[in-house]
């Protein structure tokens, strides 16, 4: 009989996840019993995700604004902190701020405008032309600010987040001084003891800093890689790719996925006899076309997986194929030599013109950016997803 379905995408629910749980025996289980429940075959090649948050969960990686700030004051004493290109969240970045905010003293806090690193909009990008203002070289106060640009409220959530981060910093006792610029250097005019909050772009604002002589200098993949007292901690990332647990205390990303993942799939191999591929994954890899806003908030997309989700997809583009080398043949004939000429294809097709249009982007973060929209971030309850038939093609 004629294959008609290719790419399969399952939503698995799981058990609500808590601190000490086994998470291996969790996702083996859950994967064993629905594909007895709903009657399909584990295969090899089928990949299985696991979202970063309820491994983090289950490994109890957490850490209150306390710890936050201990390890604040222990690397900047009591100084004036610039606080640079944070991004404008309150489930991501408000929290943190909470505890960085405890420990100092005065903070010099610098968006960047007109949106943050993620594409969180402060104002339209529109009105930088209206008021001839040059973001690329242009340092704004607050005052500023608001004289040139009157709403300032997030598109989507309606929080004017200069007031809600001001406010924040208050509450917990500092100074704060807002200003507006996207040179990480100028801060420096400021103070020279810096925080970098931004994600994707760190490494270019430590260096360009630490080439300008910031004295103490830092970002948030630096604080909380390690446990202060028995907090949670994350070696590689640190507060970065955290998240809101309460309003005193924030769930780190997980530590040690790339063990992890081997053992699932260890497991799951001893107990079908097949191999499949295993990621833990956070935030997708796309953008909202009408807010801008780019959702990979977390620091990668993927924290563990394993070796035959390495590369880039090897694909030929069908409609290339039936325009052109058989641009003559319909039917039956046409889908042979189109079936025939992709079993034969290169390994190696980069640069040529029958992958024009083709994806060129990492399989990880093609994967789970569709594990992403799988499972949401809200009730669906299915933390695991299970992916069949995304290595076939057309030939298969």
């Amino acid at each position: 009989m004629e294959r008609m379905v290719g790419t399969v995408v399952r939503g698995l629910r799981a058990p609500i996840i808590s601190k000490g749980d086994d998470i291996v025996q969790i996702t083996v289980d859950t994967l064993l019993h629905a594909s007895e429940i709903e009657n399909f075959k584990i295969k090899n090649k089928d990949v299985i995700g696991i979202t970063e948050a309820v491994v983090a969960r289950a490994q109890g990686n957490y850490a209150h604004i306390d710890d936050i700030a201990q390890d604040i004051k222990d690397k900047y004493g009591n100084e004036t902190i610039g606080l640079i290109f944070p991004i404008l969240s309150r489930n991501r970045f408000a929290v943190c701020l909470k505890g960085i905010a405890k420990a100092a003293k005065k903070i010099v806090l610098m968006f960047s405008y007109p949106s943050d690193e993620v594409g969180n909009p402060i104002i339209d990008y529109d009105l930088l032309d209206e008021k001839g203002v040059n973001p690329w070289t242009d340092v704004l106060t607050e005052k500023q600010f608001r004289e040139f640009f009157k709403d300032t409220n997030h598109l989507f959530t309606g929080v004017d987040y200069i007031d809600y981060y001001s406010s924040i910093i208050k509450e917990m006792g500092s100074e704060v001084e807002v200003i507006f610029a996207n040179n990480p250097s100028s801060i420096l005019k400021f103070t020279d003891c810096v925080l970098t909050c931004d994600i994707h772009t760190r490494n270019r604002s430590k260096r360009i800093l630490k080439n300008a002589g910031a004295k103490i200098l830092y970002g948030l993949d630096d604080i909380m890689t390690k446990p202060i007292g028995n907090s949670g901690y994350n070696e590689n990332y640190g507060l970065l790719g955290s998240n809101k647990a309460k309003e005193d205390s924030v769930k780190l990303f997980p530590r040690n996925c790339q063990d992890l993942v081997i053992e699932i799939q260890n497991k799951i191999k001893e107990k079908t006899g097949t191999t499949i591929e295993v990621m833990v994954y956070g935030d997708g890899a796309f953008k909202d076309p009408v807010g801008k806003i780019w959702e990979l908030a977390d620091p990668v997309v993927s924290p563990g997986f394993t070796h035959g989700l390495i590369g880039t997809p090897n694909e030929l583009k069908l409609k290339y194929l039936a325009d052109n080398q058989f641009g003559n043949l319909k039917g039956d004939e046409l889908k042979a030599a189109i079936s025939n000429y992709i079993g034969n294809k290169s390994d190696n097709l980069k640069g040529s013109m029958e992958s024009q249009g083709t994806t060129p982007r990492r399989l990880t973060d093609l994967l789970g950016s569709l594990c992403d929209l799988t499972s949401g971030s809200g009730d669906k309850g299915t933390p695991i997803i299970y992916i069949q038939g995304y290595f076939d093609n057309y030939s298969n």
